[in-house]
């Protein structure tokens, strides 16, 4: 049976779809074949958020140190020799001058990593196990020590004991304790100084987790307090040994000891080698990078030496029946000693690095050949109103901003793409550079920047960027974009992949939905590390002194020219101005998150 529609049975089209199946026929209403309009082929190419990304991951940590540390091996290549293929470089660095210096570097890396252990270890014990009332005095100062940058505090020293300083004009005259202070004694007790924030983080956090059972057991079976102890360190050897090699990584690593302290105490080291070969004429780039070769070297050891001494040994002491612990209450005797051990320690970290610059800064003529010296704010005065002392100041806060903005981004992205659990080969590829990256000393970075974008070839390819204040911010954020993603890694990892998901599917855009679900959760973290890339670009020494372009100093390098002007008032009244302001940052910045930030961002993430 044939059915037969009849018109107007026919569903009648609306004119949107009309119109469509018309665009979409291959002739026109009048039947001919509409003229083709011809489009530019490149109107389809759009650039990915993502392939910006990399291509800066790529320009900035790739690119400059592989291209530094290849012309080590090849020097033709690069057009720094003749040769394609040698190991001349390595030889002339294993070698004279500069195998001492290696030799004091790793004399200087073991000394220091033992004694920043064993304080960091005795203060986490006295912090996480006993009730001592100056354990919380502690704790603040260990950030204070992580921002303050090692050159400020050997300065600090400096002002005090060299001579026609600080104690000689008040009457002192400290000779035994400048001997000792200019010469390798000055040099471990400084970066001693500046590693045992890393060892007691690293050594406390793991203390906190460990249960008091085992202790107990200890004490039950006749031990005393010293095996109790040794139970205690070998249950933390892992946390132990990570202190030992990020402490020795840093010591060798150190640019600003060695640029003060070093020189100074005729006390050569591998970093003011390296340093030395870049400034000489001609330029020694194969030898600089064969040195970086073996700093890297060194630290790629200490790593080993790490594994291999925790191999086939079992550290898992959390499970279900893990007792917290009880801390140990001290007796009027234990309270004063543990009481004078961390004053001790405060008076010796801080409080006489924090004296001298304090008190240089307000003595006129201090390192001149007056003899006669007053106490008043005219160094200050100075700073402010004279242009080569001042705008260092100001150069250093915009590069800070600029570089604390671009790499909190960046890290954010970062974390992100690591904390995922569906990482893909970007991700993983992403993870190795970033830790390839960490074990980079800031000198090698530098290095690295120097050579790689002073070559030929950005000439050819266009880009003039040597020698201007972008380079310089290119390199503050690859030194750094690491540490700044590893430490919002573990916030990123809280975030569950459906509560994007679910943002999504109810209508919402990858920006609100960041906002929405991200943002509240990592607002403070956020802020945290802008403002830890702030504080620590602000006071940066070994890429400011290599890159900083003509005729816009850091601070850091301004503080360096001044010093060695002999002008000592005006150097420290920056150095202390510069901290200063870094603290009004992070004081303001606080400020406005709390009047400003939304209540969600402000409960989330809030620890107390």
């Amino acid at each position: 049976m044939t059915t037969t529609l009849s018109p107007s049975a026919v569903v009648p089209r609306t004119t949107a779809q009309a119109t469509a199946v018309a665009s979409t026929s291959p002739t026109g209403p009048s039947g001919r074949v509409p003229t083709r309009v011809r489009t530019n082929p490149f109107s389809r190419l759009r650039v990915a958020p993502m392939t910006v990304f990399w291509l800066l991951i790529v320009a900035i940590l790739v690119v400059p140190i592989l291209l530094f540390l290849l012309v080590a091996f090849s020097p033709a290549l690069l057009d720094q020799g003749t040769e394609w293929f040698t190991l001349s470089a390595f030889r002339e660095a294993l070698s004279g001058q500069f195998l001492v210096a290696l030799l004091n570097s790793l004399l200087v890396g073991v000394v220091t990593a033992v004694g920043s252990a064993v304080i960091g270890f005795g203060m986490a014990w006295i912090v996480r196990r006993t009730n001592s009332r100056t354990r919380r005095l502690w704790t603040g100062a260990v950030f204070a020590l992580l921002l303050a940058p090692s050159y400020l505090i050997a300065l600090g020293w400096q002002r005090l004991l060299e001579p026609g300083g600080v104690l000689e004009i008040i009457g002192f005259h400290p000779t035994l304790a400048r001997t000792f202070f200019y010469g390798p004694a000055g040099i471990v007790l400084v970066l001693t100084v500046k590693g045992i924030p890393f060892a007691y983080l690293v050594i406390a956090n793991a203390m906190r987790s460990l249960g008091g059972e085992f202790e107990q057991a200890v004490r039950v079976h006749g031990g005393n307090r010293m095996a109790s102890l040794r139970v205690m360190i070998a249950l933390l050897s892992p946390a132990v040994w990570s202190a030992l090699a990020i402490v020795f990584a840093e010591a060798i690593s150190d640019f600003g000891v060695a640029s003060t302290l070093s020189s100074a105490a005729h006390f050569p080291v591998a970093t003011f080698m390296l340093y030395n070969a870049i400034q000489a004429f001609p330029v020694q780039f194969p030898l600089a990078a064969a040195v970086s070769w073996v700093l890297l070297g060194l630290i790629v050891l200490a790593l080993l030496a790490q594994s291999w001494a925790l191999r086939g040994r079992s550290f898992r002491v959390l499970g279900g029946r893990s007792r917290p612990t009880m801390r140990i209450h001290l007796t009027r005797w234990g309270q004063l000693a543990t009481g004078a051990i961390t004053l001790v320690l405060l008076v010796v970290t801080l409080g006489v690095p924090a004296f001298g610059a304090l008190s240089a800064s307000v003595l006129t003529g201090l390192g001149s050949a007056m003899s006669v010296h007053s106490w008043s704010l005219d160094n200050y005065a100075r700073v402010l109103t004279s242009p080569d002392l001042r705008d260092p100041l100001l150069y250093s806060a915009q590069m800070a901003a600029i570089t604390a903005t671009v790499a909190t981004l960046m890290a954010a992205v970062c974390a992100r793409m690591l904390a995922s659990s569906k990482k893909g080969a970007s991700a993983r590829l992403l993870d190795f550079v970033l830790l390839a990256a960490v074990a980079l000393p800031g000198i090698v970075f530098a290095a690295g920047y120097i050579f790689a974008y002073n070559l030929p070839l950005m000439n050819t390819l266009g880009i003039h960027i040597y020698g201007t204040s972008a380079l310089l911010t290119l390199a503050y954020v690859a030194t750094a974009l690491p540490s700044t993603s590893r430490s919002l890694v573990g916030n990123m990892s809280q975030l569950h992949e459906s509560m994007s998901e679910a943002c999504r599917v109810h209508g919402s855009g990858s920006v609100r939905t960041w906002f929405a679900v991200v943002m509240p959760v990592i607002a403070r973290p956020l802020l945290a590390a802008w403002l830890l890339t702030y504080t620590a670009t602000l006071l940066e020494l070994p890429v400011s002194q290599l890159l900083y372009p003509p005729g816009s100093a850091p601070v850091s390098v301004g503080i360096n020219k001044a010093l060695s002007a002999y002008d000592f008032g005006g150097g420290t009244a920056m150095e202390v101005l510069a901290i200063l302001s870094a603290l009004g940052v992070v004081g303001v910045a606080y400020l406005l998150f709390a009047i400003l930030a939304p209540q969600g961002w402000k409960r989330l993430g809030r620890t107390s």
